[in-house]
């Protein structure tokens, strides 16, 4: 009697077989992976100084997430800590890297406009987000993407000459010396008040740096300077509110209005307490994504506007009911 034993070759072979379809459809999927990585924009942002203020961090998480939900974006997010040098070696590492799009939120608008031609140059079209460049490097990018800041200024200066009632002496207290957003909102303002409020005197102004406790410093020399202060206006709320304390220290803040630019969470709540009198809205979080966006477009060729601005409105006591707290 014959038996019909397994043959040991066929269990080889089908051994074989098995693995080699199963490597065919890894080396597959492996392609498949690449090529869909391939297929990802790389977007590359480096920003200013997420750990300056609520505004930078609260923007930076808004980008994050905006880019998650997306599959067809990839994204290297840098950081220059305030640093111009930082900034630059940044820059040409991302230009070295090839992404297909730059973000940049300048940390000095005028020494990046050399790094900013590099990656023109190079082929890469760059976005500058919130804080424009210097007109010397406006023929190298590809789009700004951000708040009017000339416009937020003038709109501080029409709030107070119409809460000042057309009179009075104030005093500014600016942002960072250099920064784009800083000279715009500055002369925003002061060329808008003397056009609508001649009789307005702005004594003095001096540079807070976006940091509240400067602004309390400053707010406090000018305390100490002049006996009557009718208005403070500042670059942002989050200096404001430096200034409104100093004035509430030395017993003077009900003699006082206080304006800004850039709402901030303690500016929403020191205008519901009634001790902060206006600002402009504008959301970290409609900033980031309307850069992203923007990248996004001109990475894949579309037509964008070369000021592509978002809406930021006059905020009062009077029709702060309206927007909601801000959350940074």
């Amino acid at each position: 009697m014959s038996h019909n034993r397994p043959n040991p070759s066929h269990k080889t072979l089908a051994s074989t077989a098995l693995k080699s379809v199963v490597a065919s459809f890894t080396v597959a999927a492996l392609s498949m992976g690449v090529a869909q990585a391939e297929d990802r924009l790389r977007i590359g942002i480096t920003q200013n100084n997420v750990g300056v203020d609520s505004y930078q961090t609260t923007y930076e998480t808004a980008f994050k997430e905006a880019a998650a939900q997306r599959d067809d974006v990839a994204t290297v997010v840098l950081d220059a800590g305030g640093d111009v040098a930082r900034q630059i070696a940044q820059m040409q590492d991302l230009i070295q890297q090839n992404v297909d799009a730059i973000i940049i939120w300048p940390t000095n608008g005028q020494a990046v406009v050399p790094v900013v031609r590099q990656a023109h140059n190079a082929g890469i079209p760059v976005v500058v987000t919130n804080s424009n460049i210097a007109e010397a490097g406006q023929d190298f990018i590809a789009s700004f993407s951000g708040p009017n800041n000339i416009l937020q200024g003038q709109y501080s200066a029409e709030m107070m000459c119409d809460q000042l009632g057309g009179e009075g002496q104030i005093v500014q207290i600016t942002g960072q010396p250099g920064y784009t957003t800083a000279i715009e909102r500055q002369k925003g303002f002061e060329d808008r008040l003397a056009e609508i409020c001649p009789d307005v005197d702005l004594m003095e102004s001096q540079p807070g740096d976006w940091n509240r406790e400067k602004a309390q410093r400053v707010m406090e020399g000018f305390l100490t300077k002049y006996d009557t202060i009718d208005g403070v206006y500042s670059g942002d709320d989050n200096m404001g509110v430096g200034a409104l304390n100093a004035a509430k220290a030395a017993g003077r803040a009900d003699e006082i209005k206080f304006f800004g630019a850039t709402n901030f969470a303690v500016g929403y709540e020191a205008m519901e307490r009634g001790e902060y009198h206006g600002s402009v809205y504008q959301s970290p979080a409609e900033d980031a994504r309307n850069a992203l966006q923007t990248a996004i477009d001109v990475a894949n060729g579309e037509d964008v506007p070369k000021l592509n601005y978002f809406d930021t409105p006059k905020i009062t006591q009077d029709n702060m009911s309206e927007f909601e707290k801000p959350v940074f």
